[in-house]
């Protein structure tokens, strides 16, 4: 289905700090070349990943990408793994251990997200206008790339990784 590809829309801005949170939580797992399996803050769900930016695809079975058209944090964390988007460790290290789920479900909206993610990050000694800063530079480049949805793994994709249990 490749050929039916839709360009992906730029993510919510929370979603790279998402990302970053993944990568500090140690929830991507490269399954090989442009192949990734990451899962989720609760550990309960894990989606796979798929990229190619050197064609411009891009697959991940997450709610975000899969049902809302945009790159979704699995997608974001999978390139910053590849070199492709910014990636840094400090900041990742700062929202590590995050709940995203769960403070996605008791806030309702990404601004009050974002808001109590940048409080604890102030605590761990990052500054909020460092991660603007950055979710900036990761916005940017994103949108470079024109990304569009595979809308089904590619083969490669599909291949290895075990069960993971």
């Amino acid at each position: 289905m490749a050929g039916h590809a839709r360009v992906l829309r730029a993510p919510p801005r929370i979603k790279v700090l998402e990302a970053l949170g993944a990568i500090a939580d140690g929830r991507v797992e490269r399954l090989g070349p442009r192949v990734y399996r990451v899962a989720s803050s609760e550990g309960d769900r894990s989606y796979r990943v798929y990229v190619d930016p050197g064609r411009g695809l891009a697959y991940s079975d997450d709610n975000g990408t899969r049902l809302r058209g945009y790159v979704g944090y699995p997608i974001i964390a999978a390139l910053m793994l590849e070199g492709l988007l910014p990636l840094d460790e400090r900041l990742a290290e700062a929202l590590r251990g995050v709940s995203w789920r769960r403070l996605n479900e008791r806030l309702k909206r990404y601004a009050l997200v974002e808001r109590e993610v940048k409080r604890l990050a102030r605590e761990r000694g990052v500054d909020p206008g460092e991660l603007d800063g950055f979710v900036e530079k990761v916005m940017e480049r994103l949108r470079g790339l024109r990304l569009r949805y595979t809308g089904s793994p590619p083969l490669e994709a599909l291949g290895g990784g075990g069960s993971g249990g």
